[in-house]
């Protein structure tokens, strides 16, 4: 597993990305060290998931850099970026849903050795607080929360540096989310850097070091959870006079 020694720091560089004529992400910087949670938050259409995007290979960026440690990513495929150590979760679940739990496991152990043990398999199922360990069930018939869960601990058998997710509490209940705060922790605990892409602010609060806050693809505000959501032009942009009152109850 990934340990404080082994993880690489993700650097962003002043990326823009252009979709024709549209500029989609404006000179954006950012990092992700090794045991940090950093936030990406902002309104629809703001350029969150085209970062994602273009720090996995999908989008090539029009200018800027991006690295993990010494090696550069910016012009690499999507294939040679995951095998570099970034591993991701998608807004809408992407398991292969005829496959077995195991099965949907070991896919993402593309940068181990050999095939992964029923042990090991289990092991990162426990990490990822999958409870049901019935490892040739399907899991397109898991809960929905357990199915969340199932992708990250395909993303974790890559032993990522730095692992991207995108929305993962999305449709989940309290108690779910609630399971979903205590995962990402541990995960960071060990050294992995979590880049987190999230509309549910309570989670961002709970969870994050660090948060980013995008408006039409240029950075608006960086800090800590409590000092962006102070800040005004974050408030007039996405959260909206409640949240700067709440943060005074």
């Amino acid at each position: 597993m990934t340990s404080l020694g082994f993880a690489e720091q993700l650097v962003v560089d002043r990326v823009s990305v252009r979709y024709g004529g549209v500029l989609a992400l404006d000179a954006v910087s950012l990092e992700v060290p090794p045991a940090t949670v950093v936030g990406l938050i902002g309104p629809n259409g703001a350029g969150k998931t085209t970062l994602i995007n273009a720090v996995t290979g999908v989008v090539r960026p029009a200018s800027g850099t991006i690295a993990l440690g010494e090696a550069r990513l910016d012009r690499l495929s999507q294939h040679r970026v995951a095998r570099a150590g970034i591993a991701r979760t998608y807004q809408n679940i992407r398991l292969f849903g005829a496959l077995s739990v195991a099965d949907n496991v070991r896919a993402g152990a593309y940068r181990r050795r050999g095939t992964l043990s029923d042990d090991a398999v289990r092991e990162l199922l426990t990490r990822a607080m999958v409870r049901d360990h019935e490892l040739e069930r399907r899991a397109g018939t898991l809960p929905y929360g357990e199915q969340r869960r199932l992708e990250i601990a395909r993303a974790l058998a890559s032993e990522p540096h730095v692992l991207l997710l995108d929305e993962p509490a999305a449709g989940m209940n309290p108690r779910e989310s609630g399971e979903l705060r205590a995962l990402i922790r541990a995960v960071a605990r060990l050294g992995t850097g979590i880049l987190l892409v999230e509309h549910d602010m309570s989670l961002v609060t709970a969870v994050c070091d660090h948060v980013l806050v995008l408006n039409f693809g240029e950075t608006i505000a960086q800090g800590t959870p409590a000092q962006v959501a102070r800040d005004p032009a974050v408030i007039e942009a996405y959260l909206g006079t409640g949240a700067a009152d709440s943060e005074h109850r």
